[in-house]
């Protein structure tokens, strides 16, 4: 259900690719239809290339989830928007291309913990806001409660090794930096 043409478009900035439960809860919400996830080649590369210098011992996987984050979201690919980087102005010149990839998609959010890196004032006249993932997780929850637990009890479950229970869940979420999230799936506790 990716494809459901009333739901807003993001761009997710890498490093909130980075964190695997903050991605895992991204790429699973997008999946159920809740928002249409959006990257460039520069994001998945900055990602890749920011995660391998952390744990190049983990290469094989790496590339692998990045092959089935292709493959499982072909949609999700932003091209044509480099021309625009030049005419860009952003506190931190290297992060224009995500605002390119966000105006070339019709973005309506960038999803990042960069927020002083995209202020408002600079991406208002493009219709265009930044949120940290914890934000916009907790904003998607409060949109579409059902959905959202219904996914969330699939990734708990999807969890094997280790298996969580419900609290542990949470927890997990927490130590993630996802505070609201998790404040707001504890109401649901009884049925993750």
């Amino acid at each position: 259900m990716r494809s459901i043409a009333d739901r807003f478009v993001v761009v997710l900035d890498a490093n909130v690719l980075y964190p695997f439960r903050v991605r895992d809860i991204l790429l699973r919400f997008s999946e159920a239809g809740l928002f249409r996830a959006r990257w460039s080649p520069e994001i998945l590369n900055e990602w890749t290339r920011n995660l391998l210098e952390q744990k190049p011992h983990l290469e094989k996987s790496i590339h692998s989830q990045l092959e089935a984050m292709k493959s499982a979201f072909p949609e999700a690919l932003v091209e044509g928007h480099m021309e625009l980087v030049n005419s860009l102005n952003l506190p931190d010149p290297d992060d224009r291309h995500v605002l390119a990839a966000a105006i070339q998609c019709d973005a309506q959010h960038i999803i990042t913990e960069n927020l002083k890196d995209f202020p408002g004032k600079m991406l208002n006249g493009f219709g265009i806001e930044a949120v940290s993932a914890d934000q916009f997780l907790h904003s998607t929850m409060e949109l579409y409660p059902e959905a959202s637990i219904s996914a969330l009890r699939q990734m708990r479950a999807d969890y094997k090794q280790p298996a969580m229970n419900p609290a542990e869940f949470l927890m997990s979420l927490r130590t993630a930096g996802l505070v609201k999230t998790s404040e707001l799936t504890k109401r649901s506790i009884d049925v993750i």
